[in-house]
């Protein structure tokens, strides 16, 4: 469904009356496209510190000055204590207003030093920077914060969040591990290039953006999805030159049967596949409770574990599953739902350095806020618009929003990236 509001406000009497009653005032999103594959600006770089990371490392188009910046890089990972945290706004302060509309600032902190409080602190300090700035800076223009040691593991993570990919992603911190020793892509524009990517659930919706994002870069595509979606789900493999798998994914030989039928491996499983069955809990009876936990978090646990334990994902593998803010935050309606979804968010953490120590595999986790599906198209007016302005950008996301972002997650060179759980909801006032 169209975002009416969203189109009011572009017009000048929109404008008008929104300023004059203090409403919202979302601006359109540039998001990446063929004809658009990057923001229109340069891209400047800040210090404020003493760094020792070697940006050049990170293959990204850098520069010293820029009049009206599509994107700045502010390298704090050197601040260690109050007085130099100072130069974070003394970078800062004088260029905040120039950047474009639908810019990108990512600043860049170290890991807290459990051995310096001092250092500590003040790294903690630039997350409440970072998610303040991003609640103010309106325009479009979206604030992240990159935890790192190493900028040579971080270039498809800064490549990402300085790109019109991730217009839906702000106030996140993202914490990047050692360098990756993954060779990178021949064809950077086709990333996954000879990689097989499951996606359950993608007949439709936010399921079918993600296949279609990973075919775009280059994965031979399996649109997983339940036998009574099948003609849906060959539709979707038929346009994306990839296969269709029927398949109960709450079955209890599900993962088996994905390995039978990916014989020669599987390199990014993305588990998409997810239900609501709302009620309070007071008025839920058993089966509403079951059902939801059954396909949203247990056959996440079972097929993931049975594809690992039969070696079907290829080291240098990709997990990716989604999480919501629902399961971050609480939504009334929702226990089913909500316990369903931090289920998943606690699989990300405990699998994740288990499964790179000993499969060489990543685990993260995507967790979407409000996203113009069919499904929210049918929430009752009001509480739809509510959804759609409580967050930074004021408007609602789409299902290529969160297809980019696991594209970003599945990428060859995102290998240290691991354990986290990115939250693509336009910086959702609820639980961010």
């Amino acid at each position: 469904m169209a975002d009416r509001y969203l189109t009011f406000t572009g017009t000048a009497p929109g404008r008008f009356l929104t300023r004059r009653l203090g409403l919202p005032q979302p601006a359109p999103l540039k998001r990446w496209s063929p004809q658009r594959p990057a923001l229109e600006g340069g891209r400047l770089l800040l210090t404020a510190g003493k760094s020792e990371l070697d940006l050049a490392g990170a293959g990204l188009d850098l520069a010293a000055s820029a009049e009206q910046p599509a994107a700045v890089l502010l390298d704090a990972s050197g601040v260690r204590d109050v007085e130099t945290l100072a130069e974070v706004h003394a970078a800062l302060h004088p260029v905040v207003r120039s950047v474009g509309e639908s810019g990108r600032i990512v600043v860049l902190g170290a890991p807290l030093d459990p051995a310096d409080h001092h250092q500590a602190a003040v790294q903690q300090a630039l997350e409440g920077f970072t998610r303040s700035l991003g609640k103010e800076i309106g325009r479009g223009r979206t604030v992240n914060l990159v935890r790192l040691t190493d900028a040579r593991a971080a270039g498809s993570t800064l490549r990402f969040l300085l790109s019109p990919k991730s217009a839906y992603v702000s106030g996140q911190v993202i914490e990047v591990g050692p360098c990756d020793e993954t060779a990178p892509p021949a064809d950077p524009e086709r990333p996954l290039a000879g990689r097989t990517a499951l996606v359950t659930g993608a007949a439709r919706g936010i399921g079918e953006a993600v296949a279609e994002t990973l075919a775009r870069d280059g994965a031979r595509v399996v649109v997983l999805d339940v036998p009574q979606a099948e003609q849906d789900a060959r539709r979707v493999a038929d346009r994306l030159g990839g296969t269709a798998l029927g398949l109960d994914i709450t079955a209890p030989d599900a993962g088996e049967r994905i390995a039978a039928a990916l014989p020669d491996g599987l390199d990014v499983l993305v588990h998409n596949a997810g239900i609501t069955r709302d009620r309070r809990l007071v008025n839920m009876p058993a089966e509403r409770w079951s059902s939801v936990l059954d396909v949203n978090l247990a056959s996440v646990l079972r097929t993931t574990d049975a594809l690992l334990t039969s070696g079907r994902l290829r080291r240098g593998g990709r997990i990716v599953a989604t999480a919501s803010i629902a399961g971050l935050a609480g939504n009334a309606g929702q226990t089913n739902y909500g316990a369903s979804k931090a289920g998943i968010v606690g699989l990300v953490r405990s699998l994740a350095p288990r499964a790179l120590a000993e499969h060489g595999v990543t685990v993260n986790a995507v967790a979407p806020g409000f996203i113009e599906t069919k499904m929210t198209a049918a929430i009752p007016l009001f509480i739809r618009e509510a959804g759609r302005r409580m967050n930074s950008l004021a408007q609602g996301g789409l299902p290529a929003d969160v297809a980019e972002t696991t594209a970003w997650l599945a990428h060859p060179g995102s290998g240290a990236v691991n354990g986290q759980v990115v939250r693509v909801c336009g910086q959702s006032l609820l639980g961010a």
